[in-house]
C-alpha cells in the first residue's frame, strides 16, 4: 500500500516538474531535501511532531527552500507532504520520482560490473551499444568485481546481460557436458 501511495505522490509530482520543463531541477532539489531530513533527527522530529501547527512547519519549510534555492513547486510539494503526515514515504517517493521521470523520458538505469576498472572510451562503447539494444538514453553506475575473471555484466532493470568470461566458462562447461 505505501509503495502505491509513494508512486502516487511521485506521479505528481512528475506532472509539475515535466509540464515546468525542469525535471533536473526538481530531482535535484527534492533528493537533497531528502537527504537533509534523515540526516537530521531535529527536522524529522520538528516536522513529524502533531503538536506543531502546519502554519509553523510551512514557516520552517519556507525558510530551508528559500536558504537551498529549492524551486517552488519542491517547496510547494514538500508542504503538501507534511501537511498530510507522509514524510515516512519520503524516501519511497524519491525512488518512485526518479523511476517515473526516467520512464516518462525514455531514459533507462543501468548497473555495469566489470572485473576491472573501465576506460572513458570503453564506458562510452558499452553506453551506446546498450543506448541501441534498449532504444532508451542510459545512465549508468559502474562498479568492480574481480571475480568476473574479465568481461562485464549488466542490469537494466529486471534484464541481465551477462559478458563475463565467468559466464562464457559456464556456457561452455555445459556445452561440453550435454556433448
Amino acid at each position: 500500500m505505501n509503495e502505491a501511495v509513494a508512486r502516487r505522490y511521485a506521479s505528481a509530482l512528475a506532472d509539475v516538474a515535466l509540464e515546468q520543463i525542469k525535471a533536473d531541477r526538481v530531482k535535484a532539489d527534492f533528493t537533497a531535501f531528502v537527504e537533509a531530513f534523515y540526516s537530521s533527527a531535529d527536522l524529522r522530529t520538528f516536522l513529524e511532531t502533531p503538536a506543531i501547527g502546519p502554519e509553523q512547519k510551512q514557516k520552517v519549510i519556507g525558510k530551508i527552500s528559500e536558504k537551498m534555492g529549492y524551486d517552488p513547486a519542491v517547496r510547494n510539494f514538500i508542504y503538501f507532504i507534511v501537511d498530510h503526515r507522509r514524510t515516512e514515504l519520503l524516501r519511497e517517493i524519491e525512488k518512485a520520482f526518479g523511476e517515473e521521470l526516467n520512464a516518462r523520458l525514455g531514459i533507462a538505469q543501468a548497473e555495469v560490473t566489470s572485473a576491472r576498472p573501465l576506460s572513458p572510451e570503453e564506458k562510452q562503447q558499452l553506453m551506446a551499444a546498450l543506448e541501441r539494444q534498449t532504444k532508451k538514453k542510459i545512465e549508468a553506475t559502474f562498479q568492480e568485481d574481480k571475480s568476473l575473471l574479465g568481461g562485464a555484466v549488466v542490469r537494466i532493470g529486471s534484464t541481465v546481460y551477462d559478458g563475463s568470461v565467468r559466464e562464457q566458462l559456464n556456457r561452455l562447461r555445459e556445452q561440453l557436458e550435454t556433448e
